[in-house]
């Protein structure tokens, strides 16, 4: 991946309309997964001894063994990363992996394919599928298949768990998410705006983790509002394989025709709408990027994930009703909190109700920090041994001294 980066990250671009530059990290990213594993997952998979109250009990151990054929399903804001999250634990467990990648990343898809074929993986250990959703529905109840996982949205995995359920297949299910990006009175403003545009527009704010619900103190709201109207509108839109573009289009006509809808009916129920910067270009799948503020209480689109460049920004009357409004979403996937005090900021990521939380930095993704969420925001979690053993039989073998009194 690393020696032809350059060549894997076009297609990216190419294919749903990521920055080039960010495409480059992605691939990068993806090749630090492999490496993850390569170097930890022998040490993670190791025998586990317990530690048994009786010594009449024997000696006692876990081992870890692989279930089988998994079946991988995958978004396409990401497409080699979702596929390297899943495919490399499971490899190193000794499970083998069917993909059916997202419709609009085929290519991506079968360039990941023949990468692992080029590195020598045997055939069967990993397979890409053009499937159609019913033919999903007959490969989840296949008897040979062991698992479902799935980066979708929070309707697929209802529908995918569901099917996984009936056929007593193990699912892990990573979906939406709203993250709140929390900002408290003592916070560095400059840096805490300058982390907020980027961590609402990266991948064109086509991101589960991107921080979508800007939730800012009284104290500071003003400040914060102004400083980061003109942050947005610093971003230039435009052709993703051009380096000095800072915002991408969305991955498709029919994302921005339905996020143009989003922004109309949260409207249409009494939220004010600002839109930011110069125009977007007219051609491509562009957004003007949108600032939405008084989202009232029964307001339903402060609720929704909105998948391209609009940030709701919300109003806290101080750090106590600032954790009520970030505790106050269907999700629990990642968040934020920005503030001068590091020790105070893990008291307050202590109170909020999701899988991940950052103190003065946006939700990201690393190699080697587990991911996943809560809630609507589904189950299990993604890299780190946490990963590695979502799928595997937790087999217990005990050696018991044969002379043992019944």
């Amino acid at each position: 991946m690393r020696r032809d980066g350059d060549a894997y990250a076009k297609l990216l671009t190419l294919e749903m309309g990521k920055l080039i530059a960010e495409a480059k990290a992605e691939v990068d990213l993806s090749a630090r997964i492999f490496e993850y594993y390569a170097r930890n997952a022998a040490t993670l998979l190791k025998p586990e001894k317990l530690s048994v109250l009786d010594p009449a009990e024997g000696d006692a151990m876990l081992v870890h063994e692989p279930l089988g054929v998994l079946l991988a399903i995958e978004p396409w804001n990401f497409p080699y990363y979702q596929i390297a999250r899943i495919l490399a634990p499971q490899l190193s467990a000794g499970n083998t992996l069917i993909l059916k990648h997202a419709s609009n990343v085929p290519q991506s898809a079968a360039a990941f394919e023949k990468l692992m074929a080029d590195s020598g993986l045997p055939d069967g250990g990993f397979k890409n599928l053009y499937a159609t959703r019913e033919q999903i529905n007959f490969i989840i109840n296949d008897p040979r298949m062991h698992g479902v996982a799935l980066t979708r949205s929070e309707a697929a995995g209802s529908v995918v768990a569901a099917e996984a359920g009936k056929a007593l297949k193990k699912s892990t299910m990573e979906l939406g998410g709203a993250d709140a990006f929390v900002v408290l009175a003592d916070a560095d403003l400059k840096k805490t705006v300058d982390w907020a545009v980027l961590g609402r527009h990266w991948n064109g704010g086509q991101v589960c983790v991107s921080s979508k619900r800007m939730i800012v103190v009284d104290a500071v709201y003003d400040a914060f509002l102004e400083g980061y109207r003109r942050g947005v509108a610093n971003l230039v839109a435009g052709d993703p394989f051009d380096p000095h573009r800072t915002l991408a289009p969305l991955s498709s006509k029919k994302a921005a025709d339905d996020i143009k809808e989003q922004i109309r009916q949260a409207i249409s129920h009494g939220a004010k709408a600002e839109e930011i910067g110069p125009p977007v270009p007219a051609r491509g799948a562009f957004v003007q990027p949108t600032i939405l503020t008084d989202l009232g209480e029964d307001n339903p689109a402060r609720y929704w994930e909105f998948f391209g460049p609009v940030s709701m920004v919300f109003r806290a009357k101080d750090e106590e009703d600032a954790i009520r409004i970030a505790n106050d979403s269907p999700y629990g996937l990642g968040g934020s909190v920005f503030t001068a005090d590091a020790k105070h900021g893990v008291d307050v990521a202590k109170r909020i109700s999701t899988g991940m939380v950052f103190v003065n930095h946006p939700t990201k993704v690393e190699a080697d920090l587990p991911f996943g969420g809560v809630r609507r925001s589904g189950y299990g979690r993604e890299l780190l041994g946490l990963r590695l053993k979502e799928f595997v039989n937790h087999k217990l073998i005990d050696v018991v001294d044969i002379d043992a009194r019944f």
